[in-house]
């Protein structure tokens, strides 16, 4: 639990009354992006405050109206889920940061150059940022931003979601070795390990990861590999 001293206020104003609960920053972050987080581990204090600063507590009446409940805890789910949490500049240029490299490696993983049907660079992908100007909200889930950060880069960078269903055929000598490889990358929708030894799989992974893919097996299998392209959806 964080002492109140290192605590933020959490803030939700609704129907003329507000709401205040002192909370450990990041885990307030993280039970509001939807993770399993204890209560324990997120208030300061089991109280919920009209303000915080000045320790004058909630009206229970008001919170039965408002929230059909009193209990700190449940209360406090929806003060930090629709209000605001303070956050300090530190924290939240870190948070944005690290939303920012989610957005792009999402990109980066699922789309590709729909000419050439391969992967963008991340640096490209970076520098597209930068001249887009997109905007990284610190607090809403990467999943619901992914959408927007892609229609303000079209513009600047060619780019679509692409998903690849390959087949992929090895060795019996790689085949074992190999297995970690293909299981990692996609989706297997079916496959065989054949009487001869031969292994056999229809995967499905996104398009991004295509090249790559290429490459470990190739390393593994020293150019023993089969793969081909079935669909590209």
């Amino acid at each position: 639990m964080v002492t109140v001293d290192e605590a933020v206020i959490a803030r939700l104003k609704t129907h003329g009354q507000n709401f205040e609960i002192l909370v450990d920053c990041s885990n307030a972050i993280a039970l509001r992006e939807g993770k399993s987080i204890d209560m324990k581990d997120v208030l300061a204090a089991p109280h919920i405050y009209a303000d915080a600063k000045k320790g004058l507590e909630a009206s229970e009446h008001a919170m039965r109206q408002i929230f059909q409940t009193a209990d700190a805890e449940e209360v406090a789910r929806h003060i930090i889920k629709k209000g605001e949490i303070q956050l300090t500049a530190e924290y939240r240029n870190q948070l944005k940061e690290r939303k920012r490299r989610q957005i792009i490696g999402i990109i980066h993983r699922n789309g590709v150059d729909p000419k050439t049907h391969l992967p963008h660079p991340v640096i490209r992908i970076e520098n597209a940022f930068e001249e887009a100007k997109f905007h990284v909200d610190e607090f809403l889930p990467v999943e619901q931003q992914v959408q927007e950060a892609l229609n303000k880069l079209k513009p600047i960078l060619p780019i679509k979601f692409e998903v690849k269903e390959l087949e992929v055929k090895i060795g019996p000598q790689y085949a074992g070795k190999a297995y970690p490889t293909v299981k990692s990358y996609g989706t297997i929708l079916r496959d065989e390990w054949q009487n001869n030894g031969y292994y056999m799989a229809v995967i499905e992974m996104p398009g991004g990861l295509e090249e790559e893919f290429y490459e470990k097996l190739n390393n593994i299998c020293h150019g023993e590999a089969e793969v081909r392209v079935l669909k590209t959806k």
